[in-house]
This record gives structure tokens, C-alpha cells and sequence, in this order.
């Protein structure tokens, strides 16, 4: 990340591309037609080493100008109002979650300010379907001892990915730039909307540790390759789970897609798709972008293209 680069450069590209408004924080992707006109979906970028900041303006795009969605992309400044990453204390613009009809996050370890998280708080509260990428397993890392502790990535219950997505970070399953990822659709799930059009889901990000609970419908697991390319061979090692167990990477393969519905603590219902794949190099994949689209469709009860 070159944090040289200032936000208002970044968007001078985008404008290009979409009709685009933004303010010095944020950008908003306005004007297309499509299935999604009059619905607002935010993007959340903080992540420090998936490139989020390129990712999901991409998805805005695609969102915006071929499917009609309004699309609002968040991202994390510095002080001096440049997109870093490593800020994870800034997410600008908050206040569109407060119009928010769906959330696609890609964070990690972020600790907002208080006023953020509970904008952050009050959106999945009403109810708004989340979709969540990679690192998001492991979105927050706020003072153990503070009113959000309980949110915390190694909080002892799991912080927030626990309790919502189903997971948080165990451990890099494949080998971390060293193994890269190829799709397996889970028997059963091949009709799933989200899986509409999807067949051959390639990463060359790793496959994740992932232990979710019996309450989501895996739709996706991914086989561990020993390679960077889509025709390497599957890998054969083994490894030892974070609950002590040994065995081979690809016996069984782990999740890497999978929703479920949480009932969070307003009694409302968030419709939850969760990817551990999403990385900008994964977004490479047609298939996988076409299913982080559905994925938008299937949470705001959408028929999916």
C-alpha cells in the first residue's frame, strides 16, 4: 500500500468509468438503472493487506452501473485524509450505514470510534443483510477492556465474526502465497440463487480454517492446491486444527462460502452470506464476482439474474 496516493486521485479514475458523486472522504456511485434502483448498498474497505480500498469500489461499479444499485464506498484515512489501511481507528462517512439497505464488508482488526460503531451497531440492528468477505471473519479489534470488548477478534467468545458470520480467524489452512484455492460447490447446494451461474471459483489467496456453527448452509468449500495456478494439483499435506486434531488439508475440504440467519439483539433478522475468498486478486474470478452479485440480490430477497 502506497499511501501517497489521495483519495480525491483515486476517484478522478472512477469518474470516468460511472456517474459518480464523492465528498473528500468517500465515494457514491449514483444513476444506474437496473433490478437495484432505489436500494442503497455500503461497501466497508479496512483491511491491511487485501486491497479492499481497489475491490470494493470495483464492486460499486459493477453494482451501480449493470444492476442499478446505489452504491456508497467507506474506506480508512489517515490524517492527512489519504486511503490507509493501516488506519484502523477511520472508516469515513459512517453516516450512510444510516441509509444502508445492505452492508459488503471486507475489514479486519479495525477499532472504531464509539459514535461509528454504534452507527455500525444500530444498521445490523435493523435488520440489514450483510455480506462479508475474507478478513471479515475478524473485523474488530477494540480494547478488550472497552464498551466494544466484547466485538474483539480474540475475545474469548469469538468477538463479532463469531457471534454473527458464524466464524472468526483460526489460521491461513493452506499455505499463506503459497497455496492457492479452487471452488468445490457443496453437494445439495447447486440450486442455492446464489450459486446462480457460479461454477469454477478460483483464489490465489489461501483457504482459511473455518469451523462455523451447524446453523449456516454451506454452499462452497475450498480445496487446498499445492500451487499458485487454477490446474495445480490438489494439495495432500496435513495440518493440525486449532481444536488439536490432525488431519489432511483437503479431508475434509473447509468452507469458504456459506449463510446463514442471525437473530441479533433487537430481535430482527440479518441474512448473512459469508466468503472467506475476496481478496482483489480472487475478484479476478468472473464466478466469484457473479457470486458476491447473487449474493446482494439473494440478502435484499431479490430474484437473482
Amino acid at each position: 500500500m502506497n499511501p501517497s496516493r489521495l483519495l480525491p486521485s483515486l476517484l478522478a479514475g472512477f469518474v470516468l468509468l460511472s456517474s459518480t458523486t464523492h465528498a473528500a472522504d468517500h465515494v457514491v456511485y449514483t444513476g444506474g438503472e437496473g433490478p437495484g434502483k432505489g436500494k442503497h448498498v455500503v461497501l466497508l474497505a479496512g483491511d491491511e493487506e487485501y486491497r479492499s480500498e481497489e475491490s470494493l469500489p470495483m464492486l460499486g461499479q459493477i453494482l451501480n452501473r449493470h444492476h442499478g444499485f446505489k452504491a456508497t464506498v467507506c474506506f480508512s484515512l489517515n490524517d492527512k485524509g489519504e486511503i490507509d489501511p493501516k488506519a484502523g481507528n477511520s472508516l469515513s462517512h459512517p453516516e450512510a450505514l444510516d441509509s444502508a439497505d445492505l452492508i459488503v464488508m471486507l475489514l479486519r482488526f479495525r477499532y472504531w470510534a464509539d459514535a461509528t460503531t454504534q452507527r455500525f451497531k444500530a444498521a445490523v440492528n435493523r435488520g440489514v443483510p450483510i455480506v462479508a468477505l475474507r478478513t471479515s471473519t475478524h473485523p474488530f479489534n477494540h480494547p478488550k477492556d472497552g464498551p466494544w470488548g466484547a466485538w474483539a477478534w480474540n475475545h474469548e467468545s469469538g468477538g463479532w465474526g463469531k457471534k454473527v458470520l458464524g466464524e472468526t480467524w483460526g489460521s491461513h489452512w493452506g499455505k499463506h502465497k503459497c497455496e492457492a484455492t479452487r471452488s468445490v460447490i457443496e453437494p445439495g447446494a447447486e440450486d442455492h440463487p446464489i450459486l446462480r451461474g457460479v461454477k469454477d471459483v478460483f483464489g490465489d489467496s489461501d483457504v482459511y480454517e473455518v469451523h462455523p456453527p451447524k446453523d449456516v448452509k454451506v454452499l462452497m468449500r475450498g480445496q487446498v492446491l499445492n500451487g499458485m495456478e487454477p490446474g495445480s494439483e490438489p494439495a495432500t499435506h496435513s495440518k493440525k486444527t486449532v481444536h488439536g486434531v490432525e488431519q489432511p488439508v483437503n479431508e475434509p475440504m473447509m468452507p469458504i462460502a456459506w449463510t446463514r440467519e442471525y437473530k441479533n439483539e433487537a430481535g430482527t433478522t440479518n441474512k448473512i452470506f459469508c466468503t472467506t475468498m475476496g481478496a482483489a486478486t480472487d475478484l479476478l474470478s468472473e464466478d466469484l464476482r457473479r457470486m458476491v452479485v447473487n449474493a446482494v440480490y439473494w440478502g435484499l430477497g431479490m430474484e437473482v439474474p
